[in-house]
């Protein structure tokens, strides 16, 4: 398959868009069996419906990379669940290890994207099309190519709102983890700075966001962000917690007891207010003004509660490729 893109639609409603997708899964698979990339997700799962709609279930295989301990215990249960819904077969990858390697060297979302979650998937697909959910909301939707490279993105050319109508118009329910309104599913996203050691980086990030929404379900909290940032020196952890919206303070109180009496965090905080991060950026990040912006505005202020500003300095480790937040502090009102 080469690269190409595709005439966007021109149709708003729901029902139309999902009619001109399914006839554009046919003709752009010409009726081959696939695979999809398949997190469980609303994205993913409206993939899924889709190309059941277009090839009948027995050509469509769902393939999810499983992250182990970096992903949510209410993510795995929902992945199962619609997978039975949809009536798909479903296989699954381990990545947990192969995310070690990538982010070694600090957080890289998009390299674990393109390595690990997208790259086993592509390996199991034996030759078959990979169908991803990609889209306009998200960083891998605007690069621009609906058909490349043995993938294929037939959301590409969609915001979230037109996909939440084709799901509800198909019939789809997605549940969520908890974790956040819009992208769900891998904990380590939570970890602001290299994953160098895993039995103390790795799981202080894993441990403390599954214990804040056990935590969290247990109160009745009804909340639409929840999660345990991991910052910090490489020598100590420190958990931000981030819910939105702020819970009362029995609640937080009960939140940082819980929290704290997890060995692997050294300290733990919850974000009230606006804060200023100091993060030590490495020369590719640091001298690279757009990249700046985007860890900002749309890697790291989308899943804080509040308002953030950064302080970027340049990295003295040699080793640190991408980011690391080294310290916070609140901005002064």
């Amino acid at each position: 398959m080469t690269a190409g893109t595709l005439t966007p639609p021109v149709e708003s409603g729901a029902a139309a868009l999902s009619d001109r997708l399914v006839a554009e899964i046919r003709e752009v698979t010409r009726g081959e069996p696939v695979v999809v990339a398949f997190s469980g997700g609303l994205d993913s799962t409206t993939v899924a419906a889709l190309a059941k709609e277009a090839l009948g279930a027995p050509n469509v295989l769902l393939v999810t990379v499983n992250m182990g301990a970096y992903s949510y215990r209410r993510g795995n249960q929902i992945v199962l669940e619609l997978a039975g819904q949809l009536g798909l077969q479903q296989r699954c990858l381990l990545g947990q290890f192969a995310q070690h390697r990538v982010q070694r060297n600090g957080p890289a979302c998009n390299r674990c994207t393109r390595e690990v979650k997208l790259g086993m998937v592509r390996r199991a697909s034996r030759g078959r099309l990979v169908l991803t959910g990609a889209n306009r909301s998200d960083t891998w939707g605007q690069l621009g190519l609906k058909v490349c490279n043995g993938y294929y993105a037939p959301l590409l050319d969609l915001e979230k709102p037109q996909i939440r109508a084709i799901a509800d118009h198909l019939g789809l329910r997605v549940p969520r983890i908890g974790e956040h309104p819009g992208r769900e599913g891998c904990k380590l996203k939570h970890l602001l700075k290299p994953l160098v050691n895993p039995d103390y980086h790795g799981r202080a990030v894993a441990e403390a966001n599954e214990v804040l929404l056990r935590v969290l379900r247990e109160a009745g909290a009804v909340v639409d962000l929840a999660n345990v940032k991991i910052i910090g020196p490489l020598g100590r952890n420190i958990g931000l917690v981030n819910v939105r919206p702020l819970p009362d303070p029995p609640l937080r109180a009960w939140l940082l007891q819980a929290l704290r009496a997890l060995p692997e965090l050294d300290e733990v905080h919850m974000v009230e207010t606006p804060l200023r991060l100091v993060v030590k950026a490495g020369p590719g990040v640091m001298h690279d003004a757009h990249a700046r912006h985007w860890l900002q505005h749309g890697r790291m202020q989308p899943d804080f509660a509040f308002p953030i500003e950064v302080q970027w300095e340049p990295a003295r480790n040699s080793r640190l490729h991408t980011f690391q937040v080294v310290d916070f502090r609140p901005v002064p009102g």
